[in-house]
């Protein structure tokens, strides 16, 4: 699953790797939370990639309320295409969720502890896009339209896999073009959600500090040390 992820990035990275032409001001973000606004890229009706923000969990079409969003911030990659929450939007909707890095907990050996939080990111860092898919949602109270957003995951690649059994799916740069574009059949989009490739990623243990949305710093993205202190640690 995808719980919890970041977007440090300078806006020119992302800016030049998902061809966009918004130089939107997004200061660091070091624990973006479901139901927050997250930068997302998609097809304009111009046909070009553009720059939004979508509310994170996705919030369908038919949805009586907004609260069903809160429990929709991740959809299964495997039934995606035919669940009632998203078939819509896995047809017409795709789009790509800007980050740089992601967390999952570990469940402890010991009975009673504390799970550890980890961060995985590309190997060198840098931005990278989420497959997501967008909905846009009309409050039949207030009349106003919200657009909002879920992230697909997959099966943990072998990196991630003795951390948590699932992991976000990640899109390789070159694979943009056809996730992004809703005329390209759902079978070919749906053979694109596969587990990011191992050698290409990083992993290591960071504070518990990230347990808590109400801490946002560049302290939580630092390594800890063996001894659990922020500090350098070796990348798995």
């Amino acid at each position: 699953m995808c719980g919890r992820y970041s977007i440090t990035s300078p806006t020119e990275a992302i800016q030049k790797l998902f061809q966009v032409p918004e130089r939107p001001n997004l200061p660091p973000r070091y624990n973006v939370a479901p139901t927050q606004e997250v930068p997302a890229v998609r097809l304009g009706e111009d046909g070009a990639r553009h720059l939004v923000l979508l509310r994170w969990g996705l919030i369908p079409f038919w949805a009586k309320d907004a609260t069903i969003g809160n429990r929709l911030i991740n959809a299964r990659a495997e039934s995606a295409a035919t669940k009632p929450a998203f078939r819509a939007a896995f047809k017409a909707r795709r789009c790509l969720v800007v980050a740089d890095g992601f967390y999952e907990w570990k469940k402890p050996q010991k009975k009673g502890a504390a799970k550890q939080p980890y961060r995985a990111t590309l190997k060198g860092g840098g931005p990278f896009g989420f497959a997501g898919l967008w909905e846009r949602w009309n409050d039949p109270e207030t009349q106003s339209t919200v657009e909002s957003c879920t992230i697909l995951t997959t099966d943990a690649n072998p990196l991630l896999a003795d951390i948590h059994e699932r992991m976000p799916v990640i899109v390789d740069p070159t694979d943009f073009d056809p996730w992004l574009d809703t005329s390209v059949a759902a079978e070919r989009a749906e053979a694109l959600l596969k587990p990011f490739p191992a050698g290409k990623m990083a992993v290591y243990p960071v504070s518990t500090r990230v347990n808590s949305v109400a801490n946002d710093g560049p302290d939580l993205v630092e390594p800890l040390d063996s001894g659990g202190a922020t500090g350098q640690a070796e990348l798995f």
